[in-house]
């Protein structure tokens, strides 16, 4: 149980996030943006989706992978879903940076968390 809440925590700390910015900034997320948004929002999208899997790991107490796993797995079944369901519905670059970029940097999180020293 512990596992599933960590990843969750973790879901919302990427999700809340982007909703945060999209909001903030009035960008819609599946229409084309400026190429400087477009690679801020990827940065952004790093960061928070490292932090996630980070902080899933470090909820979960685990000395495996598997919340980071499981994170990245949650944020490219999201992306998946959005882009089947949106078809010819405007861009696909969030979802296509979630699928490529932002799911592994979910792992990357929860790997840097483990590498820690004294890290569980």
């Amino acid at each position: 149980m512990r596992a599933f809440l960590a990843v969750v925590a973790g879901y919302l700390i990427f999700a809340v996030s982007a909703v945060l910015l999209f909001r903030l900034t009035r960008v819609d997320p599946h229409l084309p943006a400026a190429v400087g948004f477009e690679a801020f929002t990827i940065v952004y999208g790093l960061i928070f989706a490292s932090l996630g899997g980070f902080v899933a790991g470090k909820i979960a107490r685990r000395r495996d992978l598997n919340c980071g796993i499981a994170l990245g797995l949650v944020i490219a079944l999201g992306a998946t879903i959005s882009m089947i369901t949106r078809p010819g519905a405007g861009a696909l670059w969030t979802q296509t940076a979630a699928l490529l970029l932002f799911a592994p940097a979910s792992l990357a999180g929860d790997w840097i968390r483990r590498r820690k020293p004294g890290a569980i």
